[in-house]
């Protein structure tokens, strides 16, 4: 069974302060707030070449910023599925063996691990043999044994079907629901991020615009980042939702050559 941790969403777990991040005199990342509190799903979504990938190992620590803070919360511990996972055809190599060599500690089984995210009928099947909705749950299996308070996402329904896709997103908020971790995940699938998450951060190096889907989808930031017609749609199937949100937010965008964030 999954568990659920104490909920305290007063203090953020995850503080990002005026990020920016430059390589090779090339600037990835711009003037980056942003925060995650306990038991929210927060999604970065943008342009490719917008520093998605790039803001998310920027929180994880594997890259250092140029300037501006990354804070974590203390005693938190952090679980990473990551965009894609290289597999040699020709090692052979089973889920139980691949979960086997993480290294977390962790209270339950392997089985009871894949079943919670609905894969338990793989745990004796090659690993490149699953289809890519049944990795994307495998690497979520690996990702909870570390009882994570805050869970990472890259691209989680990359080369998975419109089916999967629908099914690996309620798997995300049922997640959230039942540990009440927090979520932080890059996505470019709008349609279905924007039923699935509390706020969006648009991103183009700076964060053009955030709030919850339904305010974001009608600032004129995001309709300039994506185009009429993408807002538009969106906005239509964002409104025949209900949802629900844990944190009242202050909304900020960003006109042309501004960079005002949320923080």
């Amino acid at each position: 069974m999954l568990t659920s941790k104490k909920q305290d969403t007063s203090q953020p777990l995850l503080t990002l302060t005026s990020v920016n991040l430059t390589i090779s005199e090339r600037s990835l990342l711009e003037s980056v707030d942003l925060e995650l509190h306990r038991g929210e799903i927060v999604t970065v979504v943008g342009p490719n070449g917008a520093g998605k990938t790039t803001l998310l190992r920027v929180a994880l620590g594997l890259q250092k910023p140029t300037s501006g803070s990354v804070t974590v919360a203390s005693n938190i511990t952090i679980g990473y599925v990551p965009q894609k996972l290289h597999i040699d055809p020709t090692f052979p190599i089973t889920v139980r063996r691949f979960l086997a060599l993480a290294k977390a500690h962790n209270k339950h089984s392997f089985e009871s691990l894949l079943k919670d995210v609905g894969a338990e009928h793989v745990i004796d099947s090659p690993l490149q043999n699953l289809s890519g909705g049944e990795l994307q749950r495998v690497l979520m299996a690996r990702a909870l044994m570390r009882d994570p308070d805050i869970l990472v996402l890259d691209e989680p329904v990359q080369g998975v079907d419109v089916h999967g896709q629908v099914e690996l997103y309620d798997l995300i908020s049922r997640v959230r629901t039942e540990r009440g971790c927090a979520i932080l995940m890059v996505s470019h699938d709008l349609h279905l991020v924007m039923a699935s998450t509390d706020r969006v951060f648009c991103l183009n190096k700076h964060i053009c615009c955030s709030g919850t889907p339904e305010v974001v989808v009608n600032d004129p930031a995001y309709t300039a980042l994506f185009g009429p017609y993408a807002a538009r749609h969106l906005a239509i199937y964002v409104h025949d939702k209900e949802h629900q949100h844990d944190h009242d937010h202050n909304h900020e965008c960003c006109g042309d050559g501004e960079h005002n964030h949320n923080g």
